[in-house]
């Protein structure tokens, strides 16, 4: 049976990490502050916002929250990111995506200013990202690195196996294995022999977006699984990932469940961009 790597537990410890940098900034004067733009009432995206609004409160961000109707025009919401983009007081901007069908998304991400963009979205923080360069790195990418660390899994010389190629999970997640000098395949829809690519994987994650499509056929024994998605269960309130974790456990050596696993490590890595964005405007 493999290892559960905690998501919740290692989560917690980094907002605890962060809770205590921001407390030491505001003896310095310097409070952080988050600016939320959610447009429409996507169940969803609500849900997640008030997440991420907790974990203001909790670590001590100050939260400036936007809620705009679904109608909002695309103009109107650039001007205000224009607005939030010269406010001073304000660290990091976050849009909720997805946005209403008249907006359009990739607009909206090159205006916010890559010094603010705190969900590492930008073309800048991208290329940044690439280089080497100091920026801001999408927050699941960057969960799923702490939690590798935190959990003592050997990236170093590693064969780390990503299943998947989106912008803010795939190709982000490949350079960050490489910067841990991991020996990095990327996987997609015209991968060939894809079981036998997995099967090489020391470190396999999987951001697919298709539930439990990677079963125990495709793990190396004593592997470490990272399951990035998550799908609610034909209607039901139960959740799972992109990874099969009954027949995946049996296999793996560590594995992360969902719920539990990578979801709260983002919302934590959100918060820990925003204490950064805050030390960098105040360097």
């Amino acid at each position: 049976m493999a290892e559960l790597i905690d998501g919740k537990k290692i989560s917690q410890d980094l907002k605890d990490e962060v809770k205590a940098q921001v407390s030491e900034l505001k003896a310095k004067g310097v409070e952080v502050t988050l600016a939320v733009i959610l447009v429409g009432n996507d169940p969803a995206s609500t849900v997640y916002v008030g997440n991420k609004k907790k974990a203001c409160e909790y670590t001590g961000i100050i939260s400036k929250s936007y809620e705009l109707p679904e109608e909002t025009s695309e103009d109107e919401l650039l001007k205000l990111i224009d607005e939030l983009n010269d406010d001073d007081s304000v660290n990091g901007i976050l849009v909720q995506l997805p946005l209403p069908k008249q907006i359009d998304e990739d607009k909206v991400i090159r205006r916010i200013s890559p010094d603010k963009d705190v969900d590492g979205f930008h073309p800048e923080s991208v290329g940044r990202l690439s280089i080497g360069a100091k920026g801001f790195v999408s927050c699941t990418p960057a969960g799923v690195i702490e939690l590798l660390k935190r959990s003592n899994t050997p990236m170093d010389g590693a064969n780390a196996v990503v299943v998947g190629r989106s912008n803010i999970v795939g190709k982000p997640m490949s350079v960050l294995l490489l910067r841990e000098n991991a020996t990095v395949t990327i996987c997609h829809s015209h991968t060939k022999n894809l079981k036998e690519v997995c099967k090489n994987a020391d470190i396999l994650v999987v951001a697919i977006g298709q539930p439990k499509f990677i079963d125990g056929s495709y793990i190396k024994e004593g592997a470490t699984v990272i399951d990035v998605g998550i799908h609610r269960i034909d209607g039901t309130k139960k959740l799972c990932g992109d990874v099969d974790f009954e027949s995946a456990e049996k296999i793996a050596g560590k594995i992360t469940p969902v719920p539990g696993g990578v979801g709260p490590m983002t919302i934590a890595e959100l918060m820990n961009n925003c204490y950064l964005s805050a030390v960098m405007q105040n360097s």
